[in-house]
């Protein structure tokens, strides 16, 4: 995917802290890794954009405009996914009031939640959500921490077969929810799982990831940063010299190719409300990816 020059000095000019670090959109010339959704075949993005608490905003314009810069620089690397939620207050709202200004040849792969209890409750949760993103079809809709998921999958079967979704999902945030999700994937014909994994939380390294890619089954991390805790880890400590041979430059990226390390991850969706971190979060899924192997070594700075 190519931007106009306009476009390109568009994000530039209203990106001033891009533009104060010396950031410059137009030398990218190479794309992100792309990774098979196996239920599919199709490719997705290995870095895409979680809008936890960072959409939840007023929709004023100046707010909104760093918003929409946020996503055409995620576009712009090549990447697609953004994830949202009812849970997430005006988030839907405000990715569906920039997805509409956007005018891009490849669209946004949306993903949303439903997060409430009973069938009619979901039903009416997911037409609101269609009606706030401005989506006549949404690529993914997930159980959003396992609530009531007897009850919505059904929902999200028949929204499938309607052609009104893509994808069915479930998600969690905690690895003590790790055994009931390992479950339902072994029982149910699902499309992605979305759960934490990071260098500081490895938990699903044991049996969950292994069983996701056993199953078929597509992976969305979130937490990869462990809510910046890991940021705090390192905040004395310099990039091991090898790093630059991945064309790891900050430690965000270095966090991201850990997970990417793992051939059983397809997709992460670090949060932020800042442009500058959005450029270097789409880097972190360029190439070359550390091997698994490699990753082991990538522990050492803990």
């Amino acid at each position: 995917m190519k931007l106009s020059k306009r476009e390109l000095l568009r994000i530039i000019g209203l990106s001033p802290i891009a533009a104060s670090t010396k950031i410059n959109l137009l030398h990218s010339t190479e794309l992100m890794e792309r990774r098979i959704i196996p239920s599919s075949g199709k490719l997705l993005p290995v870095i895409g954009l979680g809008t936890s608490r960072v959409f939840d905003v007023k929709p004023n314009k100046a707010l909104l405009e760093i918003r929409k810069q946020i996503l055409e620089i995620l576009l712009f690397h090549g990447g697609t996914m953004v994830d949202t939620s009812p849970m997430y207050g005006m988030a839907e709202e405000i990715t569906g009031i920039i997805s509409r200004e956007l005018n891009h040849k490849d669209p946004l792969f949306l993903a949303t939640k439903v997060w409430t209890d009973g069938n009619n409750e979901g039903v009416t949760q997911i037409n609101s959500s269609f009606e706030k993103m401005n989506a006549s079809m949404i690529d993914l809709i997930q159980i959003h921490n396992l609530r009531d998921w007897k009850t919505h999958i059904k929902t999200l079967r028949a929204l499938k077969e309607k052609g009104r979704i893509n994808y069915i999902g479930i998600t969690h945030y905690k690895a003590s929810a790790f055994e009931a999700m390992e479950d339902i994937i072994r029982k149910e014909p699902i499309d992605f799982a979305q759960f934490n994994y990071s260098l500081g939380e490895r938990e699903a390294e044991k049996r969950l990831l292994p069983l996701c890619q056993d199953k078929g089954i597509a992976t969305i991390i979130n937490r990869p940063y462990m809510r910046g805790k890991l940021f705090k880890e390192v905040k004395d400590k310099k990039l091991p010299n090898w790093a630059k041979e991945y064309n790891i430059n900050s430690w965000a990226q270095y966090f991201l190719k850990f997970i990417l390390a793992n051939p059983a991850v397809t997709n992460i969706i670090p949060a932020t409300s800042k442009p500058k971190n959005m450029i270097d979060n789409s880097k972190g899924g360029y190439t070359p990816i550390p091997s698994i192997s490699l990753q082991k070594k990538m522990l050492e700075i803990k």
